[in-house]
């Protein structure tokens, strides 16, 4: 991983004149109203997935928490976060048995209250893809005029070709919410025409860009991704997932690749272009 060039630096503003303000932003995680006071003044935002805050890792809050309550929720977050996913999966399924359908209604009512405020947030001219986390049957009614939702398709917008490539990769052996297998997430990949930017809620499979700190151990990373960017070489590559990368951009030839950050957590965009 030699030749992959760390890249420093928060993001600048946009260069005067430039012809549309681009905002990028991942991982909202139910933050609706910060996602309305950081979208204000883009006249474009680009999402890289996970609308919905199921759990949140550091407070131990959302609608998992809700139906399954403190203790199962504190070993949950244990066992995943020392990478024992099947065990955590098990935590929670023993902890609804014999009321399977009432939980399933409960999550969905939750699930469908988080993204119409997400989705009120959003810009009038917003294109996203969905993350790991996400249900995209659950807001597909909530697209309006200006507002797309895209997966192993791509747009223009303000002269550049923007491809998305949403859902996440298995972490144990049972896959959870929009995740796919590797084949199915290449699939989608392979779909995308040569692109100037990509975004996607995964990262490549590069270790350092993979690796959260904070948990200590890598997450999924899309090799399909990788051999995107090194044969085609878009401009950039925008994603999230990691809430706390070893790394958060580094260069691949011509391809910045950038972990667009925790939005939950830090409440920051980045402006494209990232320099």
């Amino acid at each position: 991983m030699g030749r992959h060039r760390v890249l420093p630096g928060p993001a600048p503003e946009p260069p005067e004149g430039a012809a549309i303000r681009i905002k990028v932003v991942s991982d909202i995680h139910g933050a609706a109203e910060r996602l309305r006071a950081e979208a204000a003044g883009a006249d474009v935002l680009l999402v890289c997935g996970d609308l919905l805050n199921l759990i949140d890792y550091r407070s131990r809050q959302g609608i998992m928490a809700d139906v399954y309550g403190p203790e199962a929720t504190r070993r949950f977050v244990e066992l995943r976060t020392a990478g024992r996913f099947d065990e955590a999966g098990q935590v929670l399924r023993d902890g609804i048995a014999g009321r399977e359908a009432e939980v399933r209604e409960f999550v969905r009512v939750a699930s469908r209250a988080q993204y119409e405020a997400v989705f009120a947030a959003f810009p009038e001219r917003t294109y996203l893809t969905h993350g790991n986390a996400d249900f995209p049957e659950q807001f597909r009614d909530l697209l309006r005029p200006g507002v797309r939702h895209l997966d192993g398709e791509a747009v223009e917008v303000g002269g550049l070709r923007v491809g998305f490539v949403g859902g996440g990769l298995p972490r144990g052996s049972r896959p959870h919410a929009a995740e796919v297998t590797e084949s199915q997430f290449a699939a989608k990949v392979a779909r995308l025409p040569r692109v100037d930017v990509l975004c996607s809620h995964m990262p490549p499979a590069v270790d350092d860009l993979r690796f959260d700190v904070v948990a200590g151990r890598p997450e999924p990373g899309s090799r399909a991704l990788l051999d995107y960017v090194e044969e085609h070489q878009p401009d950039y590559l925008y994603f999230g997932h990691v809430h706390q990368p070893r790394v958060s951009r580094m260069r691949i030839g011509r391809t910045r690749l950038v972990n667009v950050g925790h939005f939950r957590a830090t409440g920051r965009m980045l402006l494209h272009p990232v320099e």
